[in-house]
């Protein structure tokens, strides 16, 4: 099925192709959470940034190359397509690609679709050999959903790394592999999104959005569990090596237990805090202050920080 309208205006009602690997927390750039932040209408990121501009100003070049390279002849159709039997699964396919090769008499039959990336040289070590379906598994998974959409067979990944490393990827469909990734978008979909309730935070800046307002009266008591915890914390921060994983963790389980709470106790000692430190003000120009402070005061901008995890020494 297709639809016509505005893509971008409608981002809260589909999950698309980019989406996916993220909601199956396999993505190196966004969180289950950070997804469900966007379908409720929670907090929508404008995705503006270098890599992206450049990565949508590189497709055309991209495409050009494969079919370069391959013979092929390619359909650029930016219509969106929905999933037959589950409208929240949507499509925006790169290209579409017509026949086998041009002269075959396939006429304008899409055979296989066309997803078009660049990538930063240094990330060679996340693709195989070029020809097979060894790409990152976001991408492997964006490709799946595409197939399941549109129920063609087989999905090329065209990559450009830097200016002078092209290479083809060839995905073929795979229908047990499929029915898990719907399953796993369906229960995103109906548990998480539909129900407003979100999926496991994954990392320190999962909490900061998920708990961002905080209550200053709210002090709790912190359990055996955390207190343990906390000292370990203690105990790795003195240390050298390879810890921060560990210190993330433990930040990450004291955040959860503290949720919306300003203070953690334990038996009448303050043990953590985790609040927004004062407001802090801005202005665009330094010069406004200096020439016209009255203009300066009346239009100064509060800026609230997030909130900042501190914890207090715990005698042993």
């Amino acid at each position: 099925m297709l639809i016509n309208h505005d893509f971008t205006q409608d981002r809260t009602k589909y999950i698309g192709g980019s989406d996916i690997g993220a909601i199956l927390g396999l993505s190196k750039f966004r969180t289950p959470l950070e997804v469900w932040m966007e379908k409720t209408g929670k907090e929508t990121k404008q995705s503006d940034s270098l890599p992206l501009r450049f990565g949508s100003f590189a497709e055309e070049f991209v495409a050009s190359e494969y079919a370069r390279a391959t013979g092929f002849e390619l359909l650029h159709d930016e219509s969106i397509y929905i999933h037959p039997a589950h409208p929240f699964m949507s499509a925006h396919i790169d290209r579409f690609v017509l026949g086998d090769a041009i002269g075959d008499g396939m006429g304008n039959t899409a055979t296989r679709l066309l997803e078009c990336k660049t990538a930063n040289p240094f990330s060679r070590g996340d693709w195989g050999e070029p020809g097979t379906d060894q790409v990152p598994m976001s991408y492997l998974c964006q490709c799946i959903w595409y197939m399941a959409i549109t129920g063609i067979e087989q999905c090329d990944l065209a990559v450009l790394f830097g200016n002078s490393d092209f290479r083809i990827y060839e995905i073929a469909r795979d229908m047990e592999l499929e029915a898990l990734v719907i399953e796993k978008a369906l229960h995103f979909w109906n548990e998480h999104v539909l129900k407003d309730i979100p999926p496991p935070a994954q990392t320190e800046g999962d909490y900061q959005a998920l708990f961002k307002k905080s209550d200053p009266s709210k002090t709790i008591e912190a359990n055996l569990k955390t207190v343990e915890l906390i000292r370990q914390l203690q105990s790795l921060n003195t240390q050298s090596g390879n810890v921060d994983e560990q210190i993330t963790q433990i930040k990450q389980h004291i955040m959860n237990e503290m949720k919306e709470a300003e203070v953690l106790s334990y038996q009448g000692n303050i043990v953590a805090t985790w609040k927004a430190p004062k407001p802090s003000f801005r202005l665009d120009s330094k010069r406004l202050e200096l020439e016209a402070k009255e203009v300066f005061e009346r239009f100064k901008m509060p800026i609230q920080n997030s909130r900042r995890l501190v914890i207090k020494s715990l005698d042993a």
